[in-house]
């Protein structure tokens, strides 16, 4: 465990120099420096594509810089690789999960690291006994031995956030690593952070969640388009200052939308005694038309599983699913999709994108039938309805031919959403829908979801966001241990009373 006391001091540990990294047709980062104190949290923010993670991971040595330096501790450094870096102190936990699903938690925790005998076999019980202590360390109920691919998106980020605190890092660089948490799983991190700050560790922070800022951060970066704006204290500025500086223009309230907000019909979806085995039991609820419906809960509670049932990739034990009177028999995606049922997978880099396609393949790809003619591919079909659709949800990318690899989280997050919402479906579930995306985007895509509702439809949305589902939704369905624990009505919204259920209190 650590145990390594540290100076208080506040000595600069990293110095970053006039740092420089172009691709094809874009200029990443331009010119930007920043420093970083011993026992520091300095976040960095910006829109999706404004850098950071472009920067930061220069700075662990995952990309290499076009120009500009990396000093620590006042010695100049050149990293060839993550391990590189790590070998001098630095480690980074990436905006996409590297978890390795067929193995267990404590084997992700010590990855190539595992403690072996004299034969080189691994001490199992050892490697158990010490993943345990950093479970504890962060509060987790995770069981060592449990296999990663059995755990909700948001514990696999536990296991990537202990797997780099495991390595000991003097720096640790946190690339959204509270984007499907939970708001008692984020207060386990950021207890975590400042135990680990009182004993000199320092932390380069990267989130869109403006609000931790004020809570963890001792200094934020901001940049706007590659470039450095302004580094300020926390206490200098408030959410709005930020959001101002990293837009370039005010942004008065993402949750509103020009025009009339959709009034709610009849029920037309209903789920009824849903039961799932080991997953979920007698879930029921409906849809109006016209309604945005929330779904809340913690880490595990069983909201993206529910989802997953309806949507034909987790099996239904019994049950029924109904959508205009006719029940549905599901027994994979297709027959949900055939229903009218679409769903956004809250994982978009294993589950919903094909990150090596281009970004007009991943446009087309739930409807490529739409696309063919006599068994060809109609290209200039494809062509314009995939600059129809980055038009329509202002995905910013060189050209429609772009890998989505290659695109900004944000992005990509819009891919995903014009891949499901151009299919037009009656039911549309949204699983964290703006999972790593700016507050300019943000709005955007809450702009999308109200008008998709508007036109005689409605939706499903799963969010860790508090404010994101009291700011959208007209109800909230709360999930307590794979049973819906209580309904709360707009009028009665509250941060308390969704929490009093979802912990099961009330």
């Amino acid at each position: 465990m650590i145990q390594t006391e540290m100076g208080t001091d506040m000595a600069e540990v990293l110095r970053v120099e006039n740092i420089v990294k172009k691709f094809p047709g874009v200029l990443a980062v331009d010119n930007i420096s920043l420093s970083v104190k011993e026992g520091e949290v300095l976040a960095i923010v910006g829109e999706n594509g404004a850098g950071k993670s472009t920067l930061t991971k220069i700075i662990c040595g995952a990309l290499q810089p076009d120009s500009g330096d990396i000093f620590l501790e006042g010695k100049k450094v050149v990293f060839r690789s993550p391990s590189d870096a790590m070998q001098h102190g630095i480690a980074m936990v990436f905006q996409e999960l590297a978890t390795s699903g067929g193995m267990s938690v404590a084997e992700n925790i010590f990855m190539n690291r595992q403690p072996t005998n004299g034969f080189g076999f691994i001490k199992r019980t050892r490697m158990n006994q010490d993943a345990q202590e950093y479970l504890d360390l962060f509060g987790s109920t995770i069981s060592p031995d449990t296999l990663v691919k059995n755990l909700p998106m948001g514990e696999k980020q536990v296991i990537e956030i202990l797997k780099a605190v495991s390595l000991l890092p003097e720096i640790m660089i946190l690339d959204e690593p509270t984007s499907s948490f939970t708001e008692s799983e984020v207060a386990s991190l950021f207890k975590l952070i400042q135990k680990l700050k009182e004993k000199g560790y320092s932390f380069i922070y990267i989130t869109h969640k403006l609000s931790e800022i004020f809570k963890i951060a001792d200094r934020v970066l901001v940049i706007r388009d590659g470039k450095y704006v302004s580094t300020k204290r926390t206490d200098e500025v408030g959410e709005q200052d930020l959001i101002n500086m990293m837009v370039g223009r005010k942004i008065e309230d993402i949750y509103a939308v020009d025009g009339e907000n959709a009034s709610l019909g009849e029920e037309y979806f209903k789920v009824s005694n849903l039961c799932s085995f080991g997953l979920f039991k007698n879930v029921t609820f409906s849809l109006r038309r016209g309604e945005i419906l929330g779904m809340a809960g913690l880490i595990g509670a069983g909201r993206t599983e529910v989802a997953s049932a309806i949507a034909g990739i987790e099996k239904i034990s019994s049950g029924t699913v109904e959508i205009d009177g006719k029940t549905i028999n599901i027994t994979c995606p297709y027959d949900s999709i055939s229903a009218g049922m679409c769903y956004v997978t809250e994982n978009r880099k294993q589950l919903g994108l094909y990150m090596d396609f281009s970004l007009s393949a991943n446009l087309i790809a739930p409807s490529t039938k739409d696309f063919t003619r006599l068994g060809f591919m109609r290209n200039r079909a494809i062509d314009d309805f995939a600059d129809e659709q980055i038009a329509r949800f202002n995905i910013i990318s060189p050209s429609r031919e772009q890998k989505v690899m290659n695109l900004s989280g944000g992005n990509q997050q819009k891919c995903l959403l014009a891949m499901w919402m151009s299919k037009e479906p009656k039911v549309l579930i949204f699983d964290e829908p703006t999972r790593g995306v700016d507050v300019g985007a943000k709005t955007e895509i809450y702009e999308q979801i109200r008008r998709f509702v508007t036109k005689n439809r409605g939706a499903i949305v799963i969010s860790s966001e508090m404010p994101e589902l009291m700011g959208m939704c007209d109800r909230i369905l709360v999930m307590y241990h794979g049973r819906i624990s209580g309904e709360v009505k707009k009028e009665d919204f509250s941060e308390g009373k969704i929490l009093s259920y979802a912990s099961g209190l009330a």
